[in-house]
């Protein structure tokens, strides 16, 4: 079957994802690499170039990366910067848009996130709610106008959380089920999946059909299996695999993700017919 990889990001694209060896950026991402099981923990160095990323994709047995980048303090990829990874090969490579609405402005950020899904051809707008220089739960009134241009353009929002969020009090799924009441017809990824919430994101998904989990390299840690037993019963359509490359190695992923105890419906599902149907790519 083939496989949509939800969360994948080029090394190259900025020092955080491990881009500049013999830095403390290099480090922090060779340990969280070790912190969530990967086995090889300087797989990522070989995602150095556009080649060698592909070239990864297909020893993994991927189809589809979903690159979804960042705008915070301290991590700026730029959306042009995402859309020329994704010029190389359009079919295989596929951007997600970021801004930061707390340093541009409400009004220059939906007009940036318009843009790069419009004229940029991104599929889709990530907020890293937790994250901003000012942060902010999911449901912030600040974000609204983002969820709203979502909406109009028919792309889904992604949000960003999980154990890394500076302040884990903003690590809430529950203000997402908030805004999927809201835009009920709106696609949230909720990447990361909340980790370690994973029952009151489960909670949150199974309330509301528009809401997608996508745990990716939580997936394998401690009670992430709560998120794999959903995926076997009322979540299946709401499942989404994700690597969380640079930081766990794409071919792991993969193998690790295959046995998981996923039915063979759910992991069909999970591997590619959700995110296909989600992202309209037409596999």
């Amino acid at each position: 079957m083939p496989v949509i990889d939800m969360r994948s990001r080029p090394t190259f694209l900025h020092a955080f994802f491990g881009a500049e060896p013999g830095t403390p950026s290099f480090a922090v991402a060779r340990w969280l690499n070790g912190r969530v099981g990967s086995r090889e923990v300087e797989h990522f160095t070989r995602g150095m170039t556009v080649e060698g990323f592909t070239a990864e994709m297909d020893g993994a047995g991927i189809d589809v990366a979903v690159m979804v980048a960042r705008s915070v303090p301290g991590v700026r990829v730029t959306n042009e910067a995402l859309a020329d990874v994704a010029r190389h090969d359009p079919r295989r490579l596929v951007g997600i848009a970021s801004v930061d609405p707390v340093e541009l402005g409400a009004e220059a950020a939906v007009a940036e996130a318009r843009r790069a899904v419009t004229e940029l051809g991104l599929k889709g707008i990530n907020l890293d709610a937790g994250f901003y220089g000012e942060a902010m739960r999911a449901d912030d009134a600040r974000l609204m106008p983002l969820y709203e241009l979502c909406q109009e353009l028919k792309v889904p929002a992604f949000v960003m959380s999980g154990p890394t969020t500076p302040d884990l009090r903003l690590n809430d799924p529950y203000a997402v089920d908030r805004v999927a009441k809201r835009f009920p017809t709106l696609p949230i990824v909720c990447c990361h999946g909340f980790y370690p919430h994973a029952a009151e994101m489960i909670t949150v998904a199974f309330r509301n059909e528009n809401v997608f989990v996508s745990p990716d390299m939580y997936t394998f840690a401690p009670g992430g299996s709560l998120y794999v037993e959903a995926a076997n019963g009322f979540m299946k359509d709401q499942f989404l695999f994700g690597s969380s490359f640079p930081f766990r190695a794409m071919g792991q992923g993969v193998t690790d993700f295959r046995v998981l105890g996923l039915t063979d419906d759910a992991l069909d599902a999970a591997l590619w017919r959700n995110a296909n149907r989600l992202l309209n790519l037409g596999l």
